[in-house]
């Protein structure tokens, strides 16, 4: 079956109660809205959704929700792994939960300096994989950016739909040009430059701002440049405070996404005050 990507899907938070365990009832309730919202898709368990803090069994959780409840969404699920071994131990619960794809983020542990070993990586986890793979390069997150040669050099794997690209470098798209066509979509994953990015190339974006102002964000992707603006003048309030600011913007709009895990800090008063006040300037 031939799936028809939805060009913006919020990387969606992962609800949490005050104990810091899964929130299924706040999860699909979060997804109710973002569907509302117009999302024919979601990304569950990205770095948004807190991936690398999810835990053995939570993400078939979150993807088995979802699916039972919202059938003909299009879900794609994060995979946060240092090694094939744990990547494979991921893929198996997002594969029996139904999920559409994986987005699969660049190991850095051990083989940070490596490009081989990154590649080879890749490629293991695609030849294994019952699910496409989507490539994640988020460099505020791992502080590594896959090299686009390797983008270039992996595209050609059967298994390799695509790239969600979050480190905001638009030139990377022109380097990558020659590949991107209906087999190999890129994402794009900073709100900063989503407008700039789809002129280049990307077919559209991923991102946690969608969690709060999914609709400014399909006008930016669109190439409406007042609303990419506007987003970008959210954004540069919301994502300083981390996952625990996207939470309580995503909170604002209608979402009921709880804490963040710890070493996630909760937010101050004067932080929340900004955010609100950002929030409510998106229109």
């Amino acid at each position: 079956m031939t799936i028809e990507w939805p060009r913006v899907m919020p990387a969606l938070v992962t609800a949490m109660d005050n104990a810091g365990e899964i929130d299924l009832d706040a999860h699909i309730s979060n997804v109710g809205v973002a569907v509302d919202a117009g999302a024919g898709g979601v990304l569950i368990g990205g770095s948004t959704g807190e991936g690398p803090y999810l835990e053995n069994g939570e993400r078939s959780k979150l993807v088995t929700a979802t699916r039972d409840a919202f059938g003909d969404l299009t879900i794609v699920a994060g995979v946060f792994a240092q090694s094939i071994r744990q990547a494979e131990r991921q893929i198996c619960e997002i594969a029996d939960a139904e999920a559409d794809a994986l987005l699969v983020v660049t190991p850095t542990a051990l083989v940070r300096g490596h490009r081989e070993w990154v590649v080879d990586y890749y490629e293991t986890v695609a030849d294994t994989s019952p699910l496409p793979v989507f490539l994640y390069t988020v460099p505020n997150v791992t502080g590594y950016e896959l090299p686009c040669e390797s983008v270039a050099e992996l595209a050609g794997h059967h298994n390799i739909i695509g790239m969600k690209d979050s480190g905001g470098d638009t030139t990377r798209l022109d380097a990558i040009s020659r590949i991107m066509d209906d087999s190999f979509i890129v994402y794009a994953g900073n709100s900063r430059v989503l407008s700039q990015s789809v002129a280049r190339g990307a077919y559209g974006a991923i991102t946690a701002s969608a969690n709060y102002a999914f609709a400014t964000v399909t006008s930016a992707v669109a190439g409406d440049t007042d609303a990419q603006d506007r987003l970008a003048a959210m954004v540069t309030v919301i994502e300083p405070r981390g996952v625990p600011g996207t939470k309580y913007a995503a909170s604002l709009t209608g979402m009921t996404p709880g804490p963040a895990r710890k070493p996630l800090r909760a937010l101050d008063d004067v932080a929340k005050a900004e955010i609100q006040e950002a929030v409510n300037r998106k229109s």
